[in-house]
């Protein structure tokens, strides 16, 4: 059964998930910083607060989590603890890289050499990987230096972030806007850089963003 402590220890999880404090992930979706500190899970006269739902689509618009993923970590936080690894090493490679050529297999796989490693939170799907951000085209929400932790396996709906790399080497981090059985529309998560539309004969793979670190 749901309960107050399970819906704000969720909250919790997205935070660490997203290596932010709680105060950091109110920030990012636009809220008070205080909004999910332990000191407001309680009125003065000892009831407990619950946290809104529109605090709740707030923290997953701005983190790019899907419900059923939000819905996981409620289960999770109702089920009986689980050893699990807090990390795994996954390959990594610059954004900038990427767009070279001998990176990745024709399924959007990493592939080949010049790939470093490093630490990532236990994520589903196979050839999981990280992207080190360069550059000011993903701000305000992934600034130059973050990692970026994505898939190539997991399905991207409209809505979720993702890295598209076109047949002509272009890498770019954008919002997946729509999708059709001839095109891909696109918008940036930077303001200043325009919407894109490519069609799907231009698009040689499409990898959904399920978590960053900064």
């Amino acid at each position: 059964m749901l309960s107050h402590d399970h819906i704000w220890a969720a909250i919790d999880d997205v935070a660490k998930r997203y290596d932010l404090t709680t105060s950091g992930l109110a920030r990012r979706a636009g809220l008070d910083p205080t909004t999910f500190n332990p000191s407001k899970r309680t009125g003065p006269d000892g009831r407990e607060r619950w946290p809104s739902t529109e605090s709740v689509s707030k923290i997953l618009r701005a983190t790019g989590m899907s419900i059923a993923e939000f819905m996981g970590l409620l289960d999770r936080s109702t089920a009986p603890a689980r050893h699990e690894p807090s990390f795994r090493q996954v390959p990594l490679l610059g954004l900038a890289q990427a767009g070279a050529g001998g990176f990745f297999d024709d399924g959007g796989f990493p592939a080949g050499h010049g790939w470093d490693q490093v630490e990532a939170p236990p994520a589903r799907g196979d050839g999981v990987y990280a992207l080190k951000v360069t550059g000011d085209s993903m701000l305000p929400l992934y600034r130059h230096g973050d990692t970026i932790i994505v898939s190539p396996t997991l399905e991207a709906r409209p809505g979720d972030r993702v890295v598209v790399r076109t047949k002509d080497g272009e890498v770019m981090a954008k919002v997946l806007e729509k999708k059709t059985q001839r095109s891909v529309h696109l918008a940036s998560l930077n303001l200043d850089h325009p919407m894109r539309s490519l069609a799907l004969s231009e698009i040689e793979w499409i990898a959904r963003i399920m978590w960053a670190s900064q």
